[in-house]
């Protein structure tokens, strides 16, 4: 026969309701999430699915903390039992709070990535937005793991009594860590400096330390610059701030391509530039805006011959500049060989051989 008033041990009660209610909390959260999944499909926002997936996890086990939270009045742990739960909750919900706050910016960035397309041909814009949202947002997030770790630790009774001891000696503490982080917090001031003067952005053009590239990728402290050759050329951040360097796609990815040909001076220029912008006109590589063939240069044995053409970008200019070169010179060799320079002593020479054969 079981006692009319049959009831559990406290301890066992308490673990019962405890799994009840994160059972109740991680039902509550997929249903929730599936709603709003279903919502932002509707309404086709690619962004908030983005920040969706992002916040998912940590949003679970952050509705599962506040679901114990509410629980623990109705819980008989005992003293000790509830000094351990309020040092534990102290130390996980701060963690919780900071990877749900990490997941939403990088969410973030997530949505600016989506909307900014730079493969189009001109993306100043979408640059400019990338660049800016990738800085702030490693800073961001810095920031937030640097606040998280603080308010982890300043929740255990010991760590914060001797953090308030050692306020006292914050300022030389301070002055010691500033100096020897000094490349660090010079390279991290460099980037918030980049991020709003913005020298670079994403998918710049760039000629630095003697090479060109374009801009890959932009850390807290470095910039990654991948070079033409497949190579990538690593540099502090706080470089493109003090040193100079070329910037192809400051303003615009449009640009301008030269070629340079030195002739002889009696080359019939006008036949040349008629060629030239022809072979221009029919390159699918010119974008419509620049064709232009000048004498530059005059020297005694030759003369200096530049052609300018326009292009969509940088690549495109290159390959435009090559396309050039290649069908002038062809057409220099097979309809104007005459064009191509001489020295002057040689056809002296010759013409007083071919007098005397006469």
């Amino acid at each position: 026969m079981f006692p009319d008033h049959w009831t559990l041990p406290p301890l066992l009660e308490s673990l019962m309701l405890g799994v009840l209610a994160v059972l109740a909390a991680l039902a509550l959260h997929w249903i929730s999430v599936r709603v709003l999944r279903r919502l932002l499909t509707h309404a086709h926002s690619e962004g908030g699915l983005a920040l969706l997936r992002r916040a998912q996890w940590p949003s679970r086990w952050l509705l599962v903390a506040f679901a114990l939270a509410f629980l623990r009045p109705s819980l008989t742990l005992g003293e000790r039992g509830h000094l351990i739960w309020s040092q534990a909750a102290a130390m996980i919900v701060p963690g919780l709070i900071g990877w749900l706050a990490v997941a939403l910016i990088r969410g973030t960035q997530d949505v600016v990535e989506q909307r900014t397309d730079i493969s189009v041909a001109d993306n100043l814009r979408a640059r400019r937005k990338r660049t800016r949202t990738g800085i702030l947002g490693r800073i961001a997030v810095v920031l937030v793991i640097f606040i998280t770790l603080c308010l982890m630790l300043f929740s255990i009774p010991s760590v914060r009594a001797v953090g308030v001891t050692l306020m006292a000696s914050a300022g030389l503490a301070a002055l010691a860590v500033g100096a020897a982080a000094q490349p660090l917090l010079k390279n991290v001031i460099a980037g918030i400096q980049l991020a709003f003067t913005e020298p670079i952005r994403i998918d710049d053009v760039v000629i630095i330390e003697g090479e060109w590239g374009k801009i890959e990728a932009i850390y807290m402290t470095y910039v990654v610059v991948a070079v033409w050759d497949e190579r990538r050329l690593v540099v502090p951040i706080s470089r493109f701030l003090e040193d100079s360097f070329q910037n192809w796609t400051r303003s615009t990815s449009q640009l301008l391509g030269s070629v340079f040909f030195h002739l002889d001076p009696t080359a019939d220029i006008d036949q040349l530039r008629a060629r030239y912008e022809a072979i221009v006109a029919a390159s699918p590589l010119w974008d419509g805006r620049v064709k232009v063939l000048q004498v530059t240069e005059v020297r005694p044995d030759a003369i200096e011959v530049r052609g300018l053409a326009s292009a969509r970008n940088a690549g495109e200019a290159f390959d435009l500049r090559c396309e050039i070169r290649e069908k002038v010179l062809a057409f220099i060799r097979d309809e104007m060989p005459q064009a191509l320079p001489r020295h002057r002593g040689l056809l002296a020479r010759d013409v007083t051989e071919r007098v005397n054969a006469g």
